[in-house]
């Protein structure tokens, strides 16, 4: 399947934070392997100049998802510190980007990019149809990226070899993955987007 980019095409890069990279605080394995790979997606983009949008944790040291505050994961990507900076290796271009925080309040927990953000308003003003998304980890914030993108009506392209899981229970990524194509997402990998 050949998928050419249009002008209401938009990228979304997920969570590609230090704390989510090998020795980060919270990290999926290999997840810096797939850097290269979103960088070219990055600059397909830009080229054509559709807009980027990257979405990262920002969160508060006490956040309500942290082991201590009655949640799961250790504290992560939080705000204005190193590990929630994004990875150096990343590709962020100079203009037509778009930086999108989730989870900055104490209470409120975010694994979708369009989880209390203004990312539909600006997809939405710039007449954006379909999505095209990558980053960290499937099983998660890219999972919940990609359905929240199609609970709003948007056709979500999800980028198979620019996407790693973390895997928390074996298969989790793999079930992750079936579970936006039967919700109607497309898998497709950077040979058949141009």
């Amino acid at each position: 399947m050949k998928v050419k980019i249009n002008d209401f095409d938009a990228l979304i890069v997920v969570d590609m934070q230090n704390d989510f990279m090998p020795g980060g605080a919270l990290p999926v394995p290999e997840g810096d392997k797939i850097i290269p790979v979103l960088n070219e997606y990055i600059k397909l983009f830009e080229s054509n100049g559709n807009p980027v949008f990257f979405t990262r944790d920002w969160h508060p040291e006490n956040h309500i998802s942290f082991k201590g505050y009655g949640g799961i994961w250790p504290p992560h990507c939080v705000q204005d510190t190193k590990g929630a900076e994004f990875h150096h290796d990343l590709y962020i271009p100079s203009d037509n980007k778009f930086i999108i925080s989730k989870g900055y309040s104490r209470d409120f927990d975010a694994y979708s990019g369009f989880q209390g953000t203004i990312l539909n308003e600006l997809l939405k003003e710039r007449g954006i149809k379909r999505i095209f998304v990558g980053g960290v980890a499937t099983d998660y914030c890219v999972k919940n990226t990609v359905i929240g993108g199609l609970n709003l009506g948007y056709e979500a392209f999800v980028l198979e070899d620019g996407i790693k899981g973390v895997d928390v229970n074996p298969g989790d990524s793999e079930k992750a993955i079936n579970y936006m194509l039967s919700k109607g997402a497309v898998l497709i990998n950077k040979n058949e987007v141009k």
